[in-house]
């Protein structure tokens, strides 16, 4: 891995996933302890229902703070944010997140593409992109504006995905600056984290 590829002053990495994204988080929150540099932020499809249970789940599943986002929270480093059900997430100046209610993005709210968009325009070459498993092609614009405003980004191996046509789209459709099982995920992860 070239480290010097990884940026430096990363401030936020953003994770997104559908179907088997997941169980691919399970394998790389267990062994990730805390976050000292940088927030992360995970966003994915989930049912339209406002219940927790993804929240719970990962918090069982870690040692780091996690959040369920609020609108105009103030995004911090050293917490897990996970979008909410049935809204986009969207990141403002002020450091805020932002919960919005247009219509659904590639039959998705919160739509992976919006937040990777949304991010991208304000944490520029200090974001880090991650596209996990899934089975639509959510994400890969995103992953376009993240590479086009400088910052990493990162697909799931397809021959390691519950789902493979999410990452395969991505790598299909872009030039990911690493292609990574989880183990190597998780691995880059500690190494960003001074």
């Amino acid at each position: 891995m070239e480290e010097n590829k990884i940026t430096a002053n990363c401030k936020v990495v953003i994770i997104g996933g559908s179907a088997g994204a997941l169980n691919a988080l399970l394998q790389i929150l267990p062994d990730l302890h805390y976050l000292n540099s940088f927030a992360l932020v995970i966003v994915l499809h989930r049912r339209g229902t406002d219940d927790l249970t993804l929240e719970e789940l990962i918090k069982l599943k870690t040692t780091i703070q996690v959040k369920a986002i609020e609108d105009k929270e103030l995004l911090l480093p050293g917490f897990l944010y996970v979008a909410p059900s049935n809204y986009h997430l969207l990141f403002e100046k002020d450091g805020t997140f932002s919960l919005d209610t247009s219509e659904k993005v590639n039959y998705s709210r919160p739509s992976i593409d919006v937040s990777f968009e949304s991010a991208a325009e304000i944490y520029g070459d200090a974001l880090i992109g991650i596209l996990l498993s899934g089975s639509n092609s959510d994400g890969t614009e995103g992953l376009k504006c993240i590479q086009n405003s400088g910052g990493i980004i990162i697909v799931q191996d397809p021959t390691t995905a519950d789902m493979s046509f999410m990452p395969n789209n991505a790598i299909t459709n872009t030039a990911p600056d690493y292609i990574m099982n989880t183990e190597e995920i998780l691995n880059l992860l500690i190494s960003i984290n001074k």
